[in-house]
């Protein structure tokens, strides 16, 4: 019997051998580790196309900003400008010349070579007469565009642009191929990290790792992202606690985030944006032609309690058209703060002692008829009654609204990161003029001086707080929620977007 053993003791070991081979390959094809090279990305809203050149949807950057296309330059987690496609730059005193060196050996996902050539036809596109580009006046400083050699960009302007640059690293700003641009809004091709495999529409877009990206300082840790469209709360929230999506940057459904909050497979993570709730005023029509009326309904509204019932509490209020996120932030909530009793002593000088009726025309996005709601009782405090009209968005309130001016009063939430210079716009559907804003926005693109443009945005905002041409309400926050082993999402949105170059799971 002991004769047999050694004969016995290779047999069983080869057995254990192959059986925990065995297992070892079940386990690595399973769906928990195939995972940590993949992410599901959950998103409130479809884009509407592909190409962040051609339209101004959020959504559409959101999903190829940063992961299929790049710009001359980046916008970080930060908000800062960094290179990307151009490696350095260099500014004319007089601001009127940008010399970019761009970066050599750049290919388009279907082969075609990056130059100064392609940059510069991208540019041509995007300020072309006839472009659609949703921020054309990016590009109207541009006098003539220069390609002294293949590596070389040169921007000759009408006029200083001390945003340009800035400007330079928005979604619409990124450079198209030529050969590919016009199918863009389907079929993205860029020079990003990913690169598309497929949309289908109404329920996901599918991302794959680009296996020959020019950045070697940029170590991509996903294989595949899939964009997951979820526009019903419950559902989001639902798909988070089966595992169907690993995360949901942007959730929908404050009054659902504590349900999270114990949940040991997940994160929430609360964030800043760029979405300022701004219930906007017809300037050119009675009575909010009259600053006392305007300063009085902002002086009737109490911010947190709106940010209470609008958000659950999720918010941060703001006293002008900027957000804690913009360089040169003033905290302004203080320039005309709760106090109905003053508001019914304004209105009562304007004219109006009984009060007055108006309607407000509340788009369907969740937050615009809370506020609503919250702002309806605030207002009838002070003896004026406001009626809410509910108005589809985006072709309604577009159309009659955005285009039409045929309104009183309604909420929006502004998405656009440093867009105080709506209200230089003419025409824009406030209807506010004011020279003296629209000097110091001219003196802000005239300097390239960063602490000078600082203090002249505190300037800005402080003339925007005091003449109240719309109420300012608060900022959404970024309410993410997601696998607690992913790492790398951007937790604040200096600009919208789902970044994916640093996102990796956590072994």
């Amino acid at each position: 019997m002991t004769d047999a053993l050694p004969a016995v003791r290779p047999n069983l070991l080869r057995s254990l051998a192959l059986g925990l081979a065995a297992t070892v390959a079940v386990i690595l094809s399973s769906p928990t580790l195939a995972a940590e090279k993949d992410l599901t990305l959950g998103m409130t809203i479809e884009p509407t196309g592909l190409d962040p050149t051609i339209a101004a949807p959020v959504a559409i950057g959101q999903v190829t900003w940063q992961n299929v296309f790049e710009g001359l330059v980046a916008i970080d987690r930060d908000g800062k400008i960094r290179p990307q496609l151009a490696k350095s730059w260099e500014i004319s005193a007089d601001g009127l010349t940008y010399t970019f060196k761009l970066e050599e050996g750049v290919k388009f996902h279907d082969g075609e070579d990056f130059n100064s050539a392609v940059a510069k036809a991208s540019l041509e596109r995007a300020r072309g007469a006839d472009s659609v580009n949703p921020q054309k006046r990016f590009f109207a400083a541009i006098d003539t565009i220069e390609t002294p050699d293949a590596a070389t960009l040169v921007l000759k302007l009408k006029e200083p642009a001390g945003s340009l640059l800035y400007w330079l690293g928005w979604p619409s700003s990124v450079i198209v191929g030529t050969k590919s641009a016009a199918g863009a809004k389907t079929t993205p091709i860029g020079t990003g990290p990913f690169k598309f495999v497929n949309w289908a529409k109404g329920d996901k877009v599918e991302l794959a790792a680009n296996p020959d990206y020019w950045n070697e300082d940029v170590k991509v840790k996903l294989e595949k992202v899939t964009f997951r469209f979820i526009a019903d709360p419950q559902a989001q929230a639902a798909a988070l606690k089966s595992g169907d999506v690993d995360a949901f940057p942007e959730f929908g459904a404050p009054e659902l985030v504590e349900s999270f909050k114990d949940d040991a497979k997940l994160t929430t993570v609360i964030g800043n944006t760029e979405l300022k709730v701004v219930a906007g005023m017809n300037n050119e029509r009675k009575p909010f032609d009259d600053q006392r009326v305007r300063q009085a309904l902002m002086m009737a509204l109490d911010r947190a309690v709106i940010v209470d019932g609008a958000w659950s509490g999720y918010g941060t209020p703001i006293g002008s058209h900027y957000t804690p996120n913009d360089r040169g932030y003033l905290d302004l909530t203080g320039t005309h703060p709760y106090d109905p009793e003053k508001a019914r002593a304004l209105l009562a000088e304007a004219g109006y002692p009984d009060g007055f009726t108006f309607t407000i025309k509340t788009p369907q996005m969740a937050y615009a008829p809370r506020s609503a709601q919250v702002m309806q009782a605030l207002f009838a405090d002070i003896g004026v009654t406001m009626n809410i009209e509910p108005t589809e968005f985006p072709a309604k309130w577009v159309q009659d609204v955005f285009k039409g001016r045929d309104f009183d009063m309604t909420i929006v939430a502004h998405a656009e990161p440093m867009d105080i210079d709506i209200y230089a716009r003419d025409p824009y559907y406030f209807g506010y003029k004011n020279p003296a804003f629209n000097d110091i926005l001219k003196k802000v693109e005239a300097t390239s001086d960063t602490a000078e443009q600082d203090r002249l945005y505190g300037e800005a905002q402080k003339i925007l707080a005091e003449d109240v041409p719309a109420l300012f309400l608060f900022v959404m926050p970024k309410l993410g929620i997601w696998d607690k082993k992913l790492k790398g999402l951007w937790e604040n949105e200096p600009i919208p977007s789902n970044v994916l170059t640093e996102v990796y799971w956590e072994e």
